[in-house]
C-alpha cells in the first residue's frame, strides 16, 4: 500500500512499505528557495522520527534539471544566502541531525550548485546518461561550501578542485569512473525501477546496523581512525550500544550458524 502526501505543493512525499519517497517539483528547474528548503526538512523530519520508515529515496519532476541549486530569483527577491534553510540546512538533509536511515539519490538532469550539494548529501546516487554536474558559483563570485567540504573526500582531490576553481560540466560517466556515482542507467524508466530495486533490498536489511554505520561514518569525517574506533569499540555512539545490546545482532550470529536468512525486528 502506497501513501502520497501534498501532491498540490513542491516537495511531496509517498511511503510504500517502509520505503519513503520525497519528490522536489518546483518548474522550471527545481531551484530551493528558503521556503522550500524548510518544507523538505520537514518532510526529511518526518522520515528520521517515523520508525516504520527505513529507507528514503530523493528525486526531482522532470528530465531536464534535477535542481539548480540556490534559487536566485528569490534571492534577488529578498532570500538570503545564509538564511533560514530549516535545521536540516539546504533541502533539508545537509546537515540534518540523527539521520540515521539510508536514503538514496535519484539523479536525471542538471545538477547545478546547491542540486550537486544536495546530491551529495545522499548515502548512494544513481543516474541517467544524460546527467551533467557543475558547481558554477566560482562564477558567481561566491562559495559552493558543501561541495568545498565533500568533495575532496569523495573523488581525487585534484579532479576536485578542477571542479570548484573552474565550475566545468561533469557528465554523468566521469561521475561514475570517480565513484561519485553508484550506477548510471538509460533513461528515467530504468533509473526509476533501479532505484526501488535497491530499495526494496536495504528496506529488507538491518536498521540498528544502518544507523550504526551512518553514525560511525558522520564521526569518522573529521577524527583520527583510533579515535573513532576507539569510540565504536568502547560503545561510546549511542547506535553502537544500542545494535551491540540488540536482539538483532544475536540473530544475526543465529540467522548464520543455522544457515538461514535472518529476520530483522529492529529491536
Amino acid at each position: 500500500m502506497s501513501e502520497v502526501s501534498g501532491a498540490a505543493e513542491v516537495v511531496r512525499t509517498r511511503r510504500e512499505g517502509g520505503i519513503y519517497e520525497v519528490t522536489l517539483d518546483r518548474p522550471k528547474a527545481n531551484a530551493i528557495d528558503l521556503r522550500t528548503s524548510r518544507l523538505m526538512w520537514e518532510a526529511w523530519a518526518a522520515f528520521r522520527d517515523d520508525s516504520e520508515l527505513k529507507v528514503g529515496i530523493l528525486r526531482t519532476e522532470g528530465s531536464r534539471f534535477f535542481s539548480a541549486g540556490f534559487d536566485l530569483k528569490a534571492a534577488a527577491g529578498g532570500d538570503a544566502v545564509d538564511g533560514d534553510y530549516g535545521i536540516g540546512g539546504f533541502g533539508g538533509l545537509q546537515e540534518l541531525p540523527g539521520l540515521n536511515k539510508p536514503v538514496i539519490a535519484a539523479v536525471e538532469g542538471m545538477a547545478v550548485g546547491g542540486g550537486f550539494e544536495l546530491a551529495l548529501s545522499c548515502d548512494l546516487i544513481f543516474a541517467t546518461t544524460d546527467v551533467r554536474f557543475s558547481l558554477p558559483e566560482i562564477n558567481a563570485g561566491t562559495l559552493a561550501d558543501a561541495a568545498a567540504i565533500r568533495l575532496p573526500k569523495r573523488m581525487p582531490h585534484h579532479v576536485a578542485m578542477e571542479l570548484l576553481l573552474t565550475g566545468r560540466w561533469m557528465d554523468a560517466a566521469e561521475a561514475h569512473r570517480w565513484g561519485l556515482v553508484n550506477e548510471v542507467l538509460l533513461d528515467g524508466a530504468a533509473l526509476t525501477a533501479r532505484v526501488w530495486e535497491v530499495a526494496r533490498l536495504l528496506e529488507a536489511g538491518p536498521p540498528l546496523v544502518f544507523a550504526a554505520i551512518k553514525e560511525t561514518v558522520r564521526e569518522a569525517e573529521g577524527a583520527p581512525f583510533q579515535e573513532v574506533l576507539r569510540r565504536v569499540t568502547s560503545r561510546e555512539l549511542q547506535t553502537v550500544d544500542t545494535l551491540y545490546g540488540s536482539a538483532d545482532n544475536q540473530e544475526g550470529f543465529r540467522a548464520f550458524a543455522e544457515k538461514r536468512p535472518p529476520r530483522w525486528t529492529g529491536h
